[in-house]
């Protein structure tokens, strides 16, 4: 396996036409893929090839444009399952991985309603949820890996926990051994901060939930596009992913679970094509994934992240977790080398995704974003839906750059070139 460079990544590049504009006069410098990746030619081609061809509803017809689209359709699911080592039965389109999360939390508020009922089977009464239970989170979550808990611990009555972080950005795992106990029904954690860079130990983590017997949740929006992701492996429960920090579109994402436990969860969204047998009383469902895939579904979105996939396959996905994460270790030094600048998470040296997120002493984070963009370098700015991590940071708000297979070293130089010059433009 030969490591990428430069040249590689240029010749990527020219795979990815919104890359080839200008902003502002010039090059477009793109930094914000930790919030949406942009779409390589062959899978914007995959999306358009399915609507010239074989648009049609998938499951639903005997004619050959149904058969076609349900063919591609099915495909597509288990290329994505083998990509992170599930089985296809156990992989879920979602339209994102927030409605995954969400659809696990729904999903275990109902278990017991259901299981008092007798529905589920007893299988079912181990994923209630109910007073006296513990749902644990982390300090540093994503609010879509942190809301949906909340709700469920009011809708069902338990109490919601959270393992802290370190002033380092690394999660306090001797409190963990203490926050998940016996009570602990659910742990959920993301894989990788979109924040703080880090990458949380899903082993150890994992193991703490084990010896309780509790739930595992896996938020890998931030791992799954970057890095290579083993489900079995990490022993996770379930996991979630969105194809569009993966190059592909808006609209698609996935949900891991183990196959045992979806066929016995309540579905989420209820309707047309997840089920058996309807009479005008009741009805009862298919098994997963269709048990969770009520009604029209994203068709050509899921056909373009199969698309999405091979093209990381074929690039290497080991490949690209290494580039980028010499580019995150470029821009951490860079930026702990300028005056003024906090760099949040892990200090250079220190294993990371390819991102860094930082604040600039007396200027505002959508000021230095907006200076940035003067200069034709996309960024993101805010509090990256993780505003309880950055209250314990002590921080409203921060500037972030993230990286892709398609960002080359003149990329994060220029960057860091630009952000060295934010205190003096802004007199700060």
């Amino acid at each position: 396996m030969h490591a990428m460079d430069n040249a590689e990544v240029l010749r990527i590049r020219n795979d990815f036409p919104v890359l080839d504009q200008l902003v502002n006069g010039k090059p477009l410098i793109y930094l914000d893929s930790g919030a949406t990746s942009q779409n390589p030619l062959s899978v914007i081609e995959a999306e358009q090839e399915y609507y010239e061809q074989r648009n049609a509803a998938v499951h639903r017809g005997a004619h050959h444009l149904a058969v076609e689209a349900t063919e591609v359709f099915e495909d597509a699911r288990q290329t994505v399952a083998d990509f992170i080592g599930a089985q296809y039965e156990e992989t879920v389109w979602t339209s994102n991985a927030t409605e995954g999360l969400n659809l696990i939390s729904y999903a275990l508020s109902n278990a017991a309603l259901w299981a008092a009922q007798g529905r589920g089977g007893s299988a079912l009464k181990d994923l209630a949820i109910g007073p006296g239970d513990e749902i644990v989170v982390t300090e540093m979550e994503h609010h879509a890996n942190l809301i949906p808990w909340q709700e469920l611990a009011f809708r069902t009555g338990a109490t919601l926990k959270y393992i802290p972080v370190t002033d380092q950005g690394t999660l306090r795992l001797d409190a963990a051994a203490d926050i998940v106990g016996e009570r602990t029904k659910l742990l959920a954690f993301t894989h990788a901060s979109n924040v703080l860079g880090t990458i949380n130990p899903v082993a150890e983590l994992v193991a703490m939930a084990r010896r309780v017997g509790a739930l595992v949740v896996l938020d890998a929006c931030q791992s799954v596009p970057h890095m290579a992701v083993d489900v079995k492996d990490l022993d996770v429960d379930f996991a979630v992913f969105s194809g569009h920090k993966m190059l592909a579109p808006t609209g698609v994402g996935v949900l891991y679970g183990k196959q045992d436990l979806l066929d016995v969860m309540p579905p989420f969204l209820t309707g047309g094509s997840m089920i058996t047998t309807v009479t005008m009383e009741r009805a009862e469902y298919l098994p997963a994934p269709q048990r969770f895939e009520a009604g029209t579904q994203r068709i050509s979105q899921a056909v373009a992240l199969a698309t999405a996939v091979n093209y990381l396959t074929e690039t290497g996905i080991d490949r690209i977790h290494a580039w980028e994460t010499a580019l995150g270790q470029r821009l951490v030094k860079g930026l702990e080398s300028i005056d003024g600048i906090r760099v949040v998470g892990p200090a250079s040296g220190a294993e990371r995704i390819g991102l860094a997120a930082f604040d600039v002493a007396g200027v505002h984070a959508h000021d230095v974003g907006q200076f940035l963009d003067d200069r034709g370098i996309a960024v993101r700015v805010g509090h990256h839906c993780a505003q309880p991590l950055h209250r314990r940071l002590g921080l409203t708000a921060t500037t972030r750059a993230s990286t892709y297979l398609y960002n080359t070293t003149d990329d994060v130089d220029a960057f860091l070139d630009a952000v060295s010059g934010v205190r003096a433009y802004f007199q700060a």
